[in-house]
């Protein structure tokens, strides 16, 4: 089956038989080029600082620029693909070349999602969309259920985390083509895993960005988010631009998810927000098969992610739980600098409460913000939220990357992947995580001059007076920076290796076998915490179809056990009255354990 064409406000398109219209909306220029490898033409105002034209007979793979009124050739800032980096020519792209293997795949239910969180350039030693392939068979067998992809769309350089994207329709050209992304995901729904991505819709990278010469009323420049100036979502051209392009991805490459990032730093001032107009849209649209869409925002909201009577899921999926890895990792290492500080008092009792009922914060004041952060969350499902003990910011917004194993040791790490795995929210893995991995994921970045001076000199000045600043703070821009965050594929076959690697697979197996068959009919109101001590916590939540518990110690003491009924699914160690430091039980009563 031939892949989808989605028909876009901006960029080329192929209207049929070879036809390809080039739209573009730049209200910063009088008269706009559109350049071509054979000759230049003039595009047409069509009104209201749109402009168009038509080409007959461009073959797929032309390389175009847009030329503005001053001579500067630049890329389509909806390209479909780039021939090289962000500031090149873009390329006319056939949507319908790639022919589909497994066009009839319908996804994975929301209750059976396990994440995996890659980043493409570092996941593989080739970092290629086509070398991730062979590593699709390994998370199947392990237990993966849903890829969860760090952001692709064009940045500048050839390495970065991809949360500095400028071109939101492309695939960014090191990894590979439009078509080996589509590849990768072909290839992922035939061993049964759902593949979604990340995106950015809340800012521009500072390298490739026309949009201001092109349209200045594209932002607001009164208006800052933590990585430049405030986007205008108000203005149509601008709402269509951002709007279109998570319906793009999920159509064209046939994903079956998005994760938004950062969406506290999305102002909308319309009536109706630019995110759930997305969200509406994207469910009209795609109502055969399983979409899970989930949001990163600090706030601790529940608004976007309401639940219908019959627990359909009318809007977004589940929410990054921030909270929840916040706190275990105060528990298991005792680090309370910056964020954490909201953590350091009776972490045992916050995280209890995030895995009952959601959110730590739920209202109460911020010790780092001095404001009150959250709402009540005890009404929404465990399936509501996202959690996590490691994940790309968590792990990489540290100044020398490390991991948790590398900075809370093996026992205590191995008991929280175990609360990770057996909890009822939804949970998410760090690729690497599975099997141990100890090589850090650092900030890396591939700017030049200037760019390259204000980057490395801001990271270094970030992590002053943090906790794992050490001497120096990695150049950013070093290639070896880059390299370091890759992964050790050898780990694998260690005695180490293997033995996290069968833990995991065992967490996994239990979880499909008893926690998901909980999940489908789960609401809200359903946790409660049974008794919290120092570095002690248990937790139960009653589902319709079983009760399930959680005890977990991380302090130094055994600690009694509160009553927990049913019987044990997993233990670590093995635990009958008491729980032991650095251990975890999880029971279940009211099914076949």
């Amino acid at each position: 089956m031939e892949s989808k064409s989605f028909a876009k406000s901006w960029g080329a398109d192929d209207i049929g038989e070879g036809t390809v219209r080039f739209r573009l909306w730049a209200t910063g220029q009088q008269s706009i080029t559109l350049r071509l490898p054979a000759n230049d033409i003039a595009m047409q105002p069509v009104g209201k600082g749109w402009f168009e034209t038509t080409v007959p007979g461009l073959a797929p793979g032309t390389p175009y620029q847009y030329v503005l009124e001053d001579g500067r050739a630049i890329p389509d800032p909806a390209s479909r693909a780039q021939q090289g980096d962000v500031n090149g020519p873009s390329l006319v792209i056939d949507p319908a070349h790639y022919r589909w293997q497994h066009a009839h795949w319908q996804g994975r239910r929301w209750e059976e999602a396990v994440y995996y969180e890659l980043h493409i350039g570092t996941f593989t030693p080739q970092g290629t969309f086509q070398a991730a392939i062979e590593k699709l068979p390994y998370l199947a067998e392990l237990g993966i259920t849903v890829i969860e992809v760090m952001p692709v769309a064009q940045f500048g350089g050839d390495r970065g985390w991809g949360y500095d994207g400028v071109l939101l329709y492309a695939p960014h050209a090191t990894y590979g083509s439009p078509d080996d992304f589509k590849a990768f995901v072909d290839a992922a729904h035939g061993y049964g895993l759902a593949v979604v991505l990340d995106i950015v819709l809340n800012h521009f990278g500072p390298e490739g960005n026309y949009l201001p010469l092109l349209s200045p009323d594209f932002f607001h420049p009164e208006r800052e988010t933590p990585w430049g100036e405030g986007i205008a979502y108000e203005v149509d051209a601008v709402r269509r631009y951002i709007a279109e392009a998570p319906l793009y991805w999920l159509t064209e490459f046939h994903l079956d998810g998005l994760r938004f990032d950062a969406i506290d730093q999305i102002e909308d001032s319309a009536e109706h927000h630019l995110l759930v107009e997305i969200a509406e849209r994207i469910r009209a649209a795609i109502p055969d098969r399983a979409v899970h869409l989930t949001t990163e925002d600090c706030r601790n909201i529940i608004a976007l992610h309401p639940r219908g009577s019959a627990g359909e899921i009318p809007l977004f999926s589940g929410e990054w739980n921030d909270d929840v890895h916040n706190v275990a990792h105060v528990l298991a290492t005792g680090e309370t600098h910056a964020y954490y500080q909201d953590f350091a008092d009776r972490p045992e009792q916050l995280l209890a409460r995030a895995l009952a009922e959601g959110f730590a914060y739920q209202g109460e004041v911020s010790p780092q913000s001095g404001e009150p952060r959250g709402v009540d969350s005890r009404g929404q499902p465990p399936t509501a939220f996202v959690d996590f003990i490691q994940n790309h910011d968590q792990v990489g917004n540290r100044a020398q990357g490390e991991r948790l194993l590398s900075l809370a040791g093996a026992d205590r790490t191995r008991a929280l992947l175990a609360m990770l795995l057996l909890s009822p929210h939804i949970p998410l893995l760090f690729m690497g995580e599975e099997y141990g991995e100890t090589q850090p994921f650092l900030f890396f970045t591939d700017f030049h001059g200037d760019l390259a001076q204000a980057v490395r000199e801001g990271r270094a000045k970030e992590f002053a007076g943090h906790a794992g600043h050490g001497e120096t703070v990695p150049d950013p821009n070093d290639p070896t920076t880059f390299a370091r965050s890759k992964l050790n594929w050898q780990t694998v076959h260690s005695a180490e290796g293997k033995a996290w690697l069968a833990l995991t697979k065992q967490l996994l197996a239990l979880r499909q076998q008893h926690i998901v068959p909980l999940l489908a009919k789960a609401g809200g109101h359903q946790g409660e915490v049974l008794v919290t001590a120092p570095g002690f916590l248990a937790v139960c939540w009653r589902f319709p179809l079983g009760t399930l518990s959680l005890a977990l110690n991380l302090g130094d003491t055994p600690q009694p056990l509160p009553a927990m009924p049913g019987n044990t699914v997993f233990a670590l160690p093995q635990a009958q009255s008491e729980l032991a430091p650095n251990a975890i039980i999880v029971r279940l009563a009211g099914r076949e354990a």
